[in-house]
C-alpha cells in the first residue's frame, strides 16, 4: 500500500440529520452522472447552505443544472454555482466538502485545505439503518449488484441499488428504514473514500473477478486491491463474504503473494472476519461452503453448497447437500453466469426461495453496456442477419477477450479506444489462439485511440488481421456495411443463415478522448448502429 494514503478519521461529521441544517457545505464536482445533483438536492433539502464548484462549464452541466433548477422543492437561494474553476475558499470556509469519488485527496491543495471531508456514501452510511449488500471487484460488479437487486424487487422485497451505479444512495436515504434492503455496488475509489470511517459493515460482501485496472490512477496493482478490501474491514463473525475461488493473475499481480493462496479470493478469504463462501465455474471441494457451477448435456447449472443452517427448510427436511440456484439465463457469456451466481448465493442468504431464484434470474435481462443486444439487421444482398451487441463498458483488455469467447461461435469484434496503463497482451493472445481459445472473430474493426496504439503490434506479432483504426463509429460501421457486400462476404463472414452473427461491440480500453463516458459511447453506438443498418 502506498505510505501516503489518506485515513480520515472515524465516524462522520454529520451527528444527526437535523445538524445539517444552516451548515456550510461545498459539493466538489457536480457532473452528469446523478451524484453530485443528488448531494445538492439532499444538502438543501436538510437547510444547508450549498456551493458547487465544477472545473466544468455551465454549458457543460446544463442537463443537471437544469434538472435542480426545475425541481420545486428545492430552496435555490441557498445554492451557489462556482463553475470553471476551484477557489481555495470555497474548500477553507466550508463546515463540510462533499468529495467526488474519482479525485485523490493526497495531493489535492482543496481537499487537503477543507475542514471536513465527506463523500455521499459517507454520509448514506452514517445514517441508513437498512441491510446492506456490498458489491465490488474490478469486473461485473455492476452486473452482480444489479441482479441482486432485480430478484429483490421482483420477490417484493422493499429494496434499493446505489453507488457505482450512477445512482447515489443519498437519493433514496428517505425511503429506507431498518425493513428495507440496499445493494451498494463501490468502486475502489469509493472503498478509499471510507478508509478510516468504520461506517461500511454490510450484512453480505461481494468481490467480483479482480483484474488489472485504473493503474494510471493506483500505479500498482496491490495499491488498487488494498482498497477493494475494505469492502469487509469491518465484518464480522454474523455477517457473509462471497469471493472467487478460482485460480487467476494472484500470483503474478500481487508484489507478495501469501503462502498457500492461488487466487485474490484466498487472499480475502483470510482476511474478513465474516463467514466465507466461495464460487467457482467448477465443482467446489468438499470442505468448500459455497456455490459452483456444473454442465450437462450442454446446459449449465449453478448449485450452492451450504451448512444445514444456511440451507432452505426443503433442504433440511430432505436433507440435500446441495440446492440448484441457477439454471438458463438471457445474458450471454461465462463471466455473466459466474456473476449471476454469485448474485443467488447473495439472494439465497437473503432468505429468498432458491427455485424463486432461479425463475427470476432466467427472465433478468442484464443490464445496457454489458453484452446487451441492442439491434438486428438482415441484408437484403444475401439474407444474412446480423445480431449487434454493445459491450460498451468493457473498458479493460481481458473484458473484450471474454467477450469475444462468449457466443460460442466466431464473431465481428470491434474494439479499440484510450489506454489507462494496461496490458493488452491478455486480449491479443485471445484473438490470436495463442491461449488457447477457441473462436477467433471473422473481422476486427478498430478505433482510433492510445490504446488502439498500444494493440496494433501485439496484433501485428500474432499475425491477427483487423481493419482500421477509425477515426469514428460511423466511419468504422459505414466500412462493416459495405464489406457485408462486397464479393468476397461469404469467404469472410462465412456462409449466410438462420442463426444471426454476432457484431460485439467491447472496446477493452476507456473511452475518454472521443467519447464522454463508457455509457456515453454505447449510446452512441447503438444510435450509430441503427442510423447506418437501417
Amino acid at each position: 500500500m502506498e505510505n501516503t494514503v489518506h485515513v480520515y478519521p472515524e465516524g462522520c461529521y454529520f451527528k444527526s440529520l437535523e445538524d445539517i441544517k444552516d451548515k456550510r457545505v461545498t459539493i466538489m464536482g457536480l457532473g452528469l452522472n446523478g451524484g453530485g445533483e443528488a448531494s445538492v438536492k439532499f444538502f438543501l433539502r436538510h437547510g444547508a447552505y450549498v456551493t458547487v464548484t465544477d472545473m466544468k462549464s455551465r454549458q457543460e452541466l446544463e442537463p443537471t443544472i437544469l434538472s435542480i433548477t426545475n425541481d420545486p422543492s428545492l430552496d435555490r437561494s441557498r445554492l451557489t454555482y462556482v463553475l470553471g474553476q476551484h477557489r481555495l475558499e470555497d474548500f477553507t470556509g466550508a463546515d463540510c466538502v462533499i468529495k467526488t469519488p474519482g479525485v485523490k485527496f493526497e495531493g489535492n491543495k482543496y481537499l487537503e485545505a477543507a475542514k471536513v471531508v465527506e463523500t455521499d456514501l459517507s454520509v448514506f452510511l452514517r445514517f441508513c439503518k437498512s441491510t446492506i449488500i456490498a458489491v465490488t471487484g474490478s469486473k461485473g460488479k455492476s452486473s452482480t449488484a444489479s441482479a441482486i437487486h432485480y430478484v429483490l424487487r421482483e420477490s417484493g422485497y422493499n429494496a434499493f441499488l446505489g453507488g457505482n451505479i450512477t445512482v447515489s444512495p443519498l437519493s433514496f436515504l428517505d425511503e429506507t428504514d431498518g425493513t428495507t434492503l440496499v445493494v451498494l455496488e463501490l468502486s475502489s475509489w469509493q472503498l478509499r473514500d471510507l478508509r478510516g470511517r468504520k461506517l461500511l459493515k454490510p450484512k453480505i460482501a461481494i468481490i467480483t473477478k479482480i483484474l488489472p485496472d485504473h493503474q494510471n490512477w493506483y500505479g500498482d496493482m496491490d495499491s488498487y486491491v488494498d482498497d477493494k478490501r475494505l469492502i469487509y474491514a469491518d465484518q464480522g463473525s454474523g455477517d457473509f463474504t462471497i469471493l472467487d475461488a478460482d485460480e487467476d493473475g494472484y500470483l503474478s499481480e500481487c508484489a507478495n503473494p501469501k503462502k498457500g493462496c492461488k487466487c485474490w479470493g484466498d487472499d480475502f478469504a483470510g482476511e474478513t472476519g465474516g463467514f466465507v463462501l466461495r464460487c467457482s465455474r467448477s465443482v467446489l471441494p468438499r470442505d468448500t461452503w459455497g456455490a459452483f457451477l456444473s454442465e450437462n448435456k450442454g446446459t449449465v447449472a449453478g448449485w450452492a453448497r451450504l451448512p444445514d443452517n444456511l440451507r432452505s427448510k426443503h433442504a433440511q427436511m430432505h436433507h440435500d447437500d446441495k440446492e440448484r440456484l441457477l439454471k438458463d439465463l438471457l445474458v450471454p457469456g461465462p463471466i455473466g453466469r459466474i456473476n449471476a451466481l454469485k448474485a443467488a448465493l447473495a439472494l439465497h442468504l437473503s432468505g429468498i426461495n432458491p427455485e424463486q431464484i432461479c425463475n427470476v434470474l432466467a427472465v433478468w435481462p442484464g443490464l445496457p453496456h454489458r453484452l446487451e443486444a441492442c439491434h438486428t439487421w438482415k441484408n437484403a444482398r444475401d439474407g444474412r442477419i446480423l445480431a449487434f451487441y454493445n459491450d460498451s463498458c468493457a473498458t479493460v483488455p481481458e473484458s473484450a477477450a471474454v467477450a469475444s469467447q462468449s457466443f460460442k461461435r466466431d464473431i465481428v469484434l470491434i474494439a479499440g479506444g484510450t489506454d489507462k496503463g494496461l496490458d493488452f497482451r491478455p486480449l491479443a493472445r485471445t484473438l490470436s489462439g495463442e491461449d488457447g481459445s477457441k473462436y477467433h472473430p471473422r473481422q476486427i474493426y478498430l478505433l482510433e485511440g492510445s490504446g488502439t496504439d498500444k494493440l496494433i503490434p501485439l496484433l501485428d506479432l500474432g499475425r491477427v488481421r483487423y481493419m482500421g483504426p477509425y477515426p469514428s463509429l460511423k466511419a468504422l460501421l459505414t466500412e462493416l456495411k459495405d464489406r457485408l457486400s462486397a464479393p468476397d462476404a461469404q469467404q469472410v463472414f462465412g456462409v449466410a443463415g438462420r442463426i444471426p452473427l454476432p457484431v460485439v461491440f467491447s472496446p477493452g480500453c476507456t473511452s475518454f478522448g472521443m467519447f464522454s463516458n463508457e455509457f456515453d459511447r454505447g449510446e452512441k453506438f447503438k444510435a450509430t448502429v441503427k442510423d447506418v443498418f437501417i
